[in-house]
């Protein structure tokens, strides 16, 4: 059994801390190769690249994350109840 608030707050913080790795990819790449286009369709209001906008997408980030987390815990929670148990 899954607990929802530590996936939660562990998905929120991976999709953070990915973000800002996305950012950074962007900054020291030229403009050609990098993902600001995903990242202002995945996360509403964000553009290219301010501060605001960069706190902005921060957490948006972490919320996407955690609403992953959020969705997913109970559904595997649902499944290992039902057939978690039986053994191979």
């Amino acid at each position: 059994m899954l607990n929802i608030k530590i996936v939660s707050w562990a998905a929120g913080t991976f999709t953070a801390v990915s973000f800002i790795f996305c950012v950074i990819y962007g900054l020291v790449t030229p403009e050609s190769i990098h993902m600001h286009q995903f990242l202002e369709i995945v996360l509403p209001a964000f553009e290219w690249l301010s501060v605001g906008s960069f706190f902005l997408g921060l957490i948006e980030s972490f919320a996407w994350g955690a609403y992953i987390g959020l969705v997913y815990v109970p559904i595997y929670n649902f499944f290992y109840k039902r057939w978690g148990s039986v053994t191979a």
